[in-house]
C-alpha cells in the first residue's frame, strides 16, 4: 500500500524533525502542512526531507488536513494517507498495524485507538473523548472507542467521495460521520500515545460547540 503521511503542524518545530526523520528511515512519504507558523516549523520538516506546504496564517486544523488531502491527490500512486500530529504525540512504530488492520478489516478508515492505554491522558481530556465517542459511535453505526484521535490512516476512495466542509478540529468528526453516511468501513486498532509537556491547542469549550454545530448542521441540513 503506498502511503502518504501528512503531519498538520502549527509551531511545532522542536518536534517535527525527529518525527519526520523517523518517518523517512520507514520508507514512508511526508507531507507537512505548516500551517501559519511562526517558528521553524516549515524548514526543520524540509531539511529532514518532507515536502511542505506553507499556509500564510493560521486557518486551522481541518484546513490543514484538507491542503494535505490535495496535495495526495495530485499523486496517482497513494493509495491511502494516515494523518498524524506534529507534536510527537504518536509513534510511527503503530503505522504498520494501522495498514495491517486496514488489509485484514477490509477498512477504509483506521482509527488509532488510545484508550487502553488511556492512564496517562488528562482527566478533563478522557471524559471527553468517552462522552464524544460514544456520541459519534450511535451516529455512524459502529464502535469508534477513540474518535478523538488524530492518528489514522483513510482510504484514498474516501478522500475522494466525502466533501467536507469544516476547517477545525470538528473536521476530523465530519469525516467520520460523512464516511460511514456513505458505507465506508472504519476500524480502529490500539496505537501508543507519548505525552510530554506540550498543551493542547484544543479549547474545550469553543470546540465543543464547534462539535455541538457540526452535528446540528449534519441532522438538519442537506449539505
Amino acid at each position: 500500500m503506498k502511503i502518504a503521511v501528512l503531519i498538520p503542524s502549527f509551531n511545532e518545530a522542536g518536534a517535527i524533525s525527529g518525527l519526520v526523520t523517523e518517518l523517512k528511515k520507514r520508507g514512508l512519504d511526508v507531507i507537512v502542512i505548516d500551517d501559519g507558523s511562526k517558528d521553524r516549523t516549515a524548514e526543520a520538516a524540509r531539511e529532514a526531507g518532507a515536502v511542505i506546504i506553507r499556509h500564510g496564517q493560521n486557518l486551522g486544523k481541518g484546513r490543514a488536513i484538507k491542503s494535505g488531502f490535495e496535495a495526495a491527490l495530485r499523486s496517482p500512486d497513494y493509495e491511502a494517507v494516515i494523518i498524524m500530529d506534529g507534536d510527537g504525540h504518536h509513534d510511527p512504530a503503530d503505522i504498520d498495524n494501522m495498514i495491517r488492520t486496514a488489509r485484514e478489516k477490509n477498512a477504509d478508515i483506521v482509527m488509532g485507538n488510545r484508550m487502553d492505554s488511556s492512564e496517562l491522558m488528562p482527566l478533563v481530556r478522557l471524559w471527553t473523548n468517552r462522552a464524544m465517542s460514544a456520541f459519534l459511535s450511535r451516529i455512524c453505526g459502529v464502535d469508534i472507542p477513540d474518535t478523538q484521535c488524530g492518528f489514522r490512516l483513510i482510504r484514498r476512495r474516501v478522500i475522494e467521495s466525502v466533501r467536507l466542509k469544516s476547517n477545525n478540529y470538528d473536521l476530523e468528526s465530519e469525516l467520520l460521520i460523512r464516511a460511514s453516511r456513505n458505507h465506508f468501513r472504519i476500524a480502529s486498532c490500539p496505537v501508543r500515545t507519548i505525552y510530554g509537556a506540550e498543551k493542547s491547542d484544543i479549547h474545550p469549550v469553543r470546540d465543543a460547540l464547534r462539535f455541538i454545530f457540526l452535528i446540528f448542521r449534519l441532522s438538519f441540513k442537506k449539505d
